[in-house]
């Protein structure tokens, strides 16, 4: 077994990673919006609708990570982003960074998690 990470609040700190990368990822479908509406073709409406229903499911989650279900929202959103992706191109390659992202937090947690003194 590893050495624990040192942390006074190591629950705290976990849930801070993921907040933020749900707030980050918020921002960036935010940012989406522009792009989808000047650059498209009028036949967006969808995909920009995708991006600001998943972006307020993101920052409504920051704020829910205490929850254990919150975690695998999270997860949801991944995919949800994913599968946008049949909506627009750009929804599938932000699914697949933030997808990563995601996965790669959920690792952190798990193994902070894993690490807990007794």
């Amino acid at each position: 077994m590893s050495q624990p990470a040192g942390l006074k609040n190591p629950g705290a700190a976990v849930r801070g990673v993921g907040a933020a990368a749900l707030a980050v990822e918020g921002i960036v479908l935010l940012l989406a919006l522009l792009p989808l509406a000047k650059l498209g073709d009028g036949g967006n409406t969808a995909a920009i609708w995708a991006c600001v229903v998943l972006a307020v499911v993101c920052f409504a989650l920051c704020g829910l990570l205490k929850r254990a279900w919150a975690w695998w929202a999270g997860l949801v959103v991944q995919v949800a982003l994913l599968a946008g992706g049949a909506l627009h191109w750009s929804l599938l390659a932000l699914g697949i960074v933030f997808g990563l992202t995601w996965l790669y937090v959920l690792y952190v947690r798990s193994s902070v998690y894993a690490n807990k003194p007794d």
